[in-house]
């Protein structure tokens, strides 16, 4: 028993370095973006502009990581989490009903892209972001 007590922890540890090693790299994958204009409804795949749930998309997938196109569809993938348990590479969403998302990067920030700064990074703990924060998802 002890020796599957460890095989376990083992298989448990290995999956949340690879979950933390994705969302790295996930992350960084999205940083390459920073500034790209917004644009309501922008086909997926594409790379010169993004909405929300585009660059949410775009960005999972070219990890290996297959989400639905909106953000509403994004809200019900993964499993849920507290705020207070976020964690890099988490899915979080904003208003009521859902229609806005980014990715948790830690330290209290989201990177997402909306209007005019397009692609950016904002902190969900203060400000609009933070009075309009709904639920966060878990899809690494």
């Amino acid at each position: 028993m002890f020796l599957n007590s460890n095989s376990a922890q083992a298989a448990s540890t290995s999956a949340s370095v690879s979950a933390t090693s994705k969302a790295t790299k996930i992350i960084n994958t999205g940083k390459k973006y920073m500034g790209v204009r917004y644009k309501f409804g922008a086909k997926t795949g594409n790379t010169s502009s993004f909405d929300c749930s585009s660059f949410t998309q775009y960005i999972f997938r070219q990890h290996g990581v297959n989400i639905p196109r909106s953000s509403k569809q994004q809200s019900k993938v993964g499993k849920f989490v507290p705020k207070s348990q976020l964690k890099p590479g988490d899915l979080v969403f904003f208003y009521s009903p859902i229609h806005h998302v980014g990715i948790y990067i830690g330290n209290g920030k989201v990177m997402h892209t909306y209007g005019k700064p397009g692609v950016t990074i904002s902190s969900i703990n203060s400000g609009w972001w933070k009075d309009h924060y709904t639920t966060a998802r878990r899809v690494l």
